[in-house]
């Protein structure tokens, strides 16, 4: 079967592009996490951690995800030297004010059915986004750059590293009393493939190099 063609040449953008595709792909992002935390069935586990806060802090879910992206990154960059690019602070930065901004925009559905269709929707959203802000490798997130740099300090393999770090988060987000739901477990099943999806979109298959790293899954 034919592979479908990357919707963007990523090699022939300018810098001015890159820059457009990475605010594309944050906005979208937040946009994904918004609609699926809207949506009432459960969130990603960092999202479950996120919510978790506010319940106890006079904050919101964005200045949570702002907060502990700067967290992250501090510690990547002065214990494990990992380097980040723009990229990586605009990650922080537009993603947890997007969804602060469309809190009250994107909807709250009551019918489980269409809870559920806004869910997936975030889902598949986030795929897309994932694919538009690596593709325009510009640096990798705050939760990528840490599990880069501990692979690279201590040689722990990657999908351990996340597994580990994801459990923990949720765990944590749990006993805050965060939104954890069959919806967390669905984004665990399916976010890999919706990532899958929106990064061969942009041209970026396992046989071609990720510039940014993956996916927050968050």
């Amino acid at each position: 079967m034919t592979r479908a063609a990357p919707l963007i040449h990523l090699t022939r953008l300018p810098r001015a592009g890159q820059y457009a595709l990475l605010l594309a792909g944050l906005f979208m992002y937040g946009l994904s996490l918004r609609l699926m935390l809207n949506a009432g069935v459960g969130v990603s586990p960092w999202d479950v951690f996120h919510v978790g806060v506010t319940r106890h802090l006079p904050v919101t879910v964005g200045m949570v995800s702002i907060g502990s992206g700067l967290l992250l990154l501090g510690y990547t960059a002065l214990v494990l030297r990992e380097k980040f690019g723009p990229g990586t602070l605009l990650n922080i930065l537009l993603i947890g004010v997007v969804m602060d901004l469309l809190a009250t925009v994107v909807p709250h559905p009551v019918q489980p059915a269409v809870q559920w269709v806004q869910f997936l929707l975030g889902v598949l959203l986030l795929g897309l986004a994932t694919g538009a802000y690596v593709g325009a490798g510009l640096g990798a997130g705050p939760r990528d750059s840490l599990m880069l740099g501990l692979h690279r300090v201590y040689g722990w393999p990657v999908p351990r590293i996340r597994t580990v770090v994801e459990v923990v988060v949720l765990l944590a987000g749990v006993l805050l009393g965060g939104p954890a739901g069959w919806g967390t477990l669905a984004f665990a099943l399916l976010v890999g493939h919706s990532v899958s999806v929106g990064l061969r979109l942009f041209g970026l298959g396992p046989e071609k190099p990720q510039r940014g790293l993956g996916a927050r899954p968050s």
